[in-house]
C-alpha cells in the first residue's frame, strides 16, 4: 500500500475493492483476512480525509443579478 501523502482517491478506491473481492471469495485465513481489513480500514480512511480535504475546498459561486460572489460551502448536518 502506498503512503498517505503519495496515494489519490482512484488508487485508495481501486485497492479497497480489491480486498473486498479478496474477503469475498473466503480463501484467506484468519490472519490474513484480519490483514487484508486493517490494510481495507485505512484505504477506507484515506478515502475518508481526501473527500473531506475537497469538502472543504469546494465554494460556490452564486449569481446576484449581473454580480457573481463566490462562497464557501458548508455542509448542513
Amino acid at each position: 500500500m502506498e503512503e498517505k501523502n503519495t496515494m489519490n482517491f482512484e488508487e485508495a478506491m481501486k485497492g479497497l475493492e480489491q480486498i473486498a473481492g479478496e474477503l469475498e471469495k473466503g480463501n484467506l485465513n484468519l490472519d490474513e483476512s484480519v490483514a487484508k481489513f486493517e490494510e481495507g480500514m485505512k484505504l477506507s480512511k484515506i478515502c475518508n480525509d481526501i473527500l473531506e480535504d475537497a469538502e472543504k475546498r469546494i465554494s460556490i459561486l452564486i449569481k446576484n443579478g449581473e454580480e457573481v460572489s463566490e462562497e464557501e460551502f458548508k455542509v448542513e448536518n
